[in-house]
């Protein structure tokens, strides 16, 4: 997830999440951060002026990987129900995969600890721009309904977000069954026939 990042960045970034996980924004100190991760303090400001710099850049880089991961193989086909199909069934794989980047987003991308051009950079780089012009491509050709594609993919994501913390906090098993189910039913739920 942090392979972009030196030694020292890669550890304050995976100690930073770690930590977060575990506790809240409010408990993660840089004192912490330093002494968990083995990196000094003065080597971790020489790389992040702040907490919040450091909570950025672990949103970015997470958001990164997510939409690198959910868009593998996404342009090898034109057909818009295959691509559907698959950056949702990747949207699931991931979350399953990498359970602490999905609580980390989950829980921080309405922070006001996130920047808001940090924000923006989500929505429009990582997994839903691209989401949001198939969407409207689709809309355009009459396959989905004419509704605002970013109001629909966001839709899609919530539906997908509580199967999946369902899952993480183990109220069912989530199978290849239902997560067949849930990407048809997702389909159907905006399909113009």
């Amino acid at each position: 997830m942090f392979e972009n990042y030196n030694k020292v960045q890669k550890a304050v970034l995976e100690t930073t999440l770690g930590i977060l996980i575990e506790k809240d924004l409010q408990a993660t100190s840089m004192s912490l951060i330093a002494k968990q991760s083995g990196v000094s303090t003065g080597n971790i400001y020489h790389y992040f002026s702040s907490k919040e710099s450091i909570i950025n850049e672990l949103y970015k880089a997470i958001v990164r990987f997510n939409g690198e991961f959910v868009l593998k193989g996404f342009y090898d086909t034109d057909d818009i129900r295959k691509r559907f199909e698959q950056a949702w069934e990747r949207y699931v794989r991931l979350s399953l995969e990498h359970p602490q980047g999905f609580r980390f987003i989950e829980q921080y991308s309405f922070s006001p600890y996130i920047y808001p051009e940090s924000k923006e950079e989500a929505y429009e780089g990582g997994w839903c721009g691209p989401m949001n012009k198939l969407y409207a491509e689709a809309i355009n050709q009459g396959l989905f309904v004419k509704e605002n594609p970013l109001a629909l993919v966001q839709m899609h994501s919530g539906s997908f977000v509580y199967l999946i913390k369902g899952h993480l906090q183990g109220r069912f098993q989530l199978t290849e069954e239902t997560i067949r189910t849930a990407i048809r039913s997702c389909w159907k739920s905006v399909c113009s026939e």
